[in-house]
């Protein structure tokens, strides 16, 4: 295993899903809190277990009975670690309903219990990211609470995204698509919930900023995923892309911190290509 293999290793260790859940639910937690400090031992020891403790004990028992490694890269042994952190998500927001602590954490779980729920019937056919779908879900939760600032978290998606497909856990395809799945369907989710069942949530980012940073941090990536699928390692075609799309950006979104999360994922896709050199596919389409 080479430095930037192991750095590849490195970083899907820090961002397997429940070990990511610690730091990003603890923002999360502290951000909802602000208003009364009582809330938050409740609101981390909640997510802390659900989202974390519970779903990382399946994954190490899981992976050991099947003899898989601790991502559990077999497709088919993925269905029941899934299962169960489908019923952890959905106990987790039953009990933090009854608890009555604050809607947009019980909501949260839901959502998370249910985008669990479809990455296993996908996971049934097609090994879509885990690891980059655990990204983007709280990642999108922060960008409705913080905005720009959370969505500074974004820019770790095409870190991640060279990680697994260095590591050959995912195809390109594999690894874009889960963060692009969660990122949205994460928004959808919460602002349906919220029209839904009324909930008194407030001081969030309008649905319409939030999608603009979504789109932000998802676009280069697509576009590198796609000219790697079609194989056009043409560099002027991308950068005529990319300048499209900030034009896009700037007249489109009414926020400018939309276009600098799109210039900031652009710059880190491009130096994450430049560091992976040539066994990394985007490397051949910058250059």
């Amino acid at each position: 295993m080479n430095s930037r293999q192991k750095n590849a290793h490195t970083v899907s260790v820090f961002t397997n899903p429940p070990i990511l859940c610690i730091p990003l639910f603890l923002i999360i937690s502290l951000t909802l809190s602000l208003n009364d400090l009582w809330k938050f031992p409740i609101l981390e020891l909640i997510s802390l277990i659900f989202a974390s403790v519970l779903p990382m004990a399946i994954i190490l028992y899981w992976a050991k009975k099947t003899g898989d490694d601790s991502d559990i890269s077999t497709r088919e042994n993925r269905f029941t670690p899934l299962v169960v952190g489908t019923i952890s998500y959905l106990i987790g927001f039953v009990f933090s309903l009854i608890l009555n602590v604050d809607s947009f954490l019980s909501f949260l779980l839901l959502c998370y219990a249910t985008n669990t729920f479809i990455v296993m019937l996908i996971t049934t056919k097609w090994k879509i990211s885990i690891h980059t779908t655990g990204l983007s879900g709280p990642v999108c939760a922060l960008i409705m609470l913080l905005g720009p600032v959370g969505a500074l978290f974004g820019l770790i998606y095409p870190v991640l995204i060279w990680s697994r497909v260095t590591l050959k856990k995912h195809t390109m395809a594999q690894a874009i698509s889960g963060g692009v799945f969660g990122f949205v369907f994460t928004a959808l989710d919460m602002y349906l919930f919220i029209f839904l069942f009324n909930l008194n949530i407030t001081n969030i980012i309008p649905i319409f900023d939030v999608f603009g940073y979504i789109m932000a941090i998802i676009a280069t990536p697509i576009v590198l995923g796609i000219l790697t699928y079609l194989n056009k390692k043409n560099m002027l075609l991308f950068y005529l892309i990319e300048i499209i799309l900030f034009c896009f950006f700037a007249a489109v979104m009414s926020s400018l911190e939309i276009v600098i999360i799109f210039l900031l994922t652009t710059v880190v896709s491009i130096l994450i290509s430049n560091y992976a050199g040539k066994s990394f596919e985007w490397y051949g389409i910058i250059k």
